[in-house]
């Protein structure tokens, strides 16, 4: 049995251990079932302050068509809480979904008359020149497009509630996680339980770093939050947004209490060794390093990305 009650229609969530007596925020979460992405709204219920993390960008690979539906959600959300969202924040540099952040950015400040800054971790610079050179992205289209590089462990608020942005490498070098009052928003690092833990062997990715950031949001009171950017239920199950930290540590297939590090890094590599690579590898990873702005128009008026062919041995 968990031992947390939720309620899935708007985020809310009790814990029956004892909570801490700070400011605590409102949570929204939005799942966005084609790639199966946690988006979360998070605000300060005594200043409607907000905060966006990790919104999609909606793309069908077999037409090119880029559409904003699940960013719009959003905006539709956010206009009818009545809140001011200061900042859009990216837990890494996604590999499987494309980000809405430069979309969302412009229409808040059509809307809120202020811009609110991106903000991702200040290791994205290595992995925007990895991927740049890879697909041929020009340092000019990515250079100045996320507003804050976030510090290990730096400190802000949203409103009257505390946040710190916590290093979690091991899916991605780069990745980060959010504490939010008793939460913590951990991107693609811990998965719902019978799912386990992301992948890691994407470039800069290691198994070791990801067991390491597991212990370290494991090491977080019982009664936290965790919240993770995907879920990808089993037939039966629909999608959850969090457990707490007390849950993973009892039930996570990957990283409860009972396995070692050696058990963890040697079933993560195994399992990584057998996956596909993401459907939308390509096409994300070329979008999310310019933190969500499009490729510059062509003469033609086309938008271009490269996609690597496979050639199988071929050659001419």
């Amino acid at each position: 049995m968990l031992s947390s009650r939720r309620d899935l229609s708007n985020g809310q969530a009790f814990s029956s251990s004892a909570r801490v007596a700070t400011q605590q925020p409102t949570i929204h979460n939005v799942f966005e079932p084609v790639t199966g992405t946690w988006q979360f709204v998070v605000s300060d219920p005594s200043t409607k302050s907000a905060v966006i993390i990790d919104p999609v960008l909606d793309y069908d690979p077999a037409t090119q068509a880029i559409t904003t539906d699940s960013a719009d959600k959003l905006l539709a959300l956010v206009k009818d809480k009545g809140y001011t969202v200061e900042r859009i924040l990216e837990t890494h540099a996604h590999a499987d979904h494309l980000t809405s952040a430069s979309y969302l950015q412009k229409k808040l400040s059509e809307i809120q008359d202020f811009k609110p800054p991106i903000g991702i971790g200040k290791r994205i610079e290595k992995v925007q020149k990895l991927f740049g050179k890879r697909y041929g992205v020009s340092k000019e289209e990515y250079d100045t497009v996320f507003d804050n590089l976030f510090e290990d462990d730096e400190s802000f608020t949203i409103g009257n509630v505390t946040a710190k942005a916590i290093h979690l490498p091991g899916h991605t070098p780069d990745h980060l996680g959010y504490r939010i009052g008793d939460n913590i928003f951990c991107g693609d690092s811990l998965f719902h339980a019978d799912i386990g833990t992301a992948r890691c062997d994407f470039p800069g990715g290691n198994a070791k770093d990801l067991f390491q950031s597991s212990r370290k949001i494991l090491s977080l009171g019982d009664h936290v939050k965790i919240w993770p950017g995907h879920d990808y239920p089993p037939a039966g199950r629909d999608p959850i947004p969090w457990l707490s930290v007390a849950d993973h540590r009892e039930q996570n297939k990957h990283v409860r209490d009972t396995i070692s590090e050696e058990e963890f890094v040697a079933l993560r590599t195994e399992r990584d060794a057998n996956l596909n690579a993401p459907r939308l590898l390509h096409q994300s990873l070329q979008i999310n390093i310019r933190a969500g702005r499009l490729p510059a128009p062509l003469e033609s008026g086309h938008r271009l990305l490269h996609l690597p062919l496979k050639l199988n041995g071929l050659d001419w």
